[in-house]
């Protein structure tokens, strides 16, 4: 467009070209295209783009890929050419496979056991009726036990070459009994490290009855014995808690359980701790915090929406 203007103001071709940095043989090309097709024909893209052989079985490649996802390039290379004959480089391969669409994506991992159906039914009719009522000023707990293994916990890092983290002997544990608060992100919490019993969430009751809220407390926990047990439902009737059981092998419904995977990998991946108090007292530290120092990293990570299972890919057999 810029030569044509420019050729509209009378100057001669040699200025033009100077102007628009094009060469004398593309400014005649232009001036043709422009008198054979006008505008229009200025605009086609006629660059060569050379077409894989692999466009041909692209439905077919899609298609197997989407029911059986390699784990390497080597892998979906053998297969590529086992279904089409084709042999390509490692490279000509990953191009392709980004241009289906695919990426190297972590595996997530699902309770087998759990009922999708039955989850989407709690989540509309039970769980997301309390949650508007905890915005309105009510207030929604949501409640898990932790184990803490004192050992190591191996996260990722930005290293030079690998390193190793020093893994602690025996099997000591730290057990935490936490309810978290769905809109403020306080935790109310027992720890221990024995055994959670049924002696322990009695305990843990009291301690949020002993919070004199004034507002109706719903406690959202799973089917644990040690929960669900009559001595804890009825404690729970008399201080006037109600408790609200999961649907069973739904810790995706649980919003807690967000916060151990953040505990973990604050405080416990990659780090050593020489003995257990050096280990409890930094998960203790970190829990603490959840409504301080941590609220801004955990207000988005505790967002109260859920996935359900029926939206996520499963690996066949």
């Amino acid at each position: 467009m810029e030569v044509l203007w420019l050729k509209s103001q009378g100057l001669a071709h040699q200025e033009i070209c100077r102007l628009a940095q094009v060469s004398s043989n593309t400014l005649r090309e232009y001036l043709r295209m422009f008198q054979s097709g006008g505008v229009r024909k200025l605009l086609e893209l006629n660059f060569y783009a050379p077409k894989s052989e692999l466009e041909q079985y692209r439905y077919e490649l899609e298609s197997y890929f989407l029911k059986h996802p390699p784990a390497t390039i080597s892998e979906a290379s053998a297969k590529i050419q086992e279904l089409t004959g084709i042999k390509r480089s490692p490279s000509a391969v990953g191009r392709f496979l980004n241009s289906l669409g695919m990426a190297p994506r972590k595996v997530g991992n699902i309770p087998s056991k759990g009922d999708p159906d039955e989850q989407e039914r709690f989540r509309i009719n039970e769980l997301e009726p309390r949650l508007e009522e905890t915005r309105q000023g009510k207030r929604a707990f949501f409640v898990d036990a932790a184990h803490f293994v004192l050992g190591a916990f191996l996260g990722t890092l930005w290293s030079f070459s690998r390193l190793f983290v020093k893994a602690s002997a025996g099997r000591k544990r730290f057990n935490v009994l936490g309810a978290l608060n769905a809109i403020t992100h306080e935790l109310v919490m027992v720890a221990n490290d024995s055994y959670i019993t049924a002696d322990s969430v009695c305990k843990w009751l009291r301690k949020i009855a002993k919070l004199n809220l004034d507002v109706p407390i719903t406690l959202v926990m799973d089917n644990a014995r040690y929960q669900k047990c009559k001595m804890v439902v009825a404690l729970a009737d008399q201080l006037d808690i109600d408790l609200l059981f999961l649907p069973a092998y739904s810790p995706n419904l649980n919003l807690i359980e967000r916060l151990w995977k953040f505990v973990k990998k604050k405080v416990l991946y990659s780090k050593y701790y020489p003995t257990f108090g050096e280990f409890r007292n930094a998960i203790i530290d970190c829990l603490n915090q959840t409504h301080t120092a941590y609220k801004t990293e955990l207000d988005s990570l505790l967002a109260l929406r859920f996935q359900v299972f029926k939206k996520c890919e499963v690996v066949p057999i």
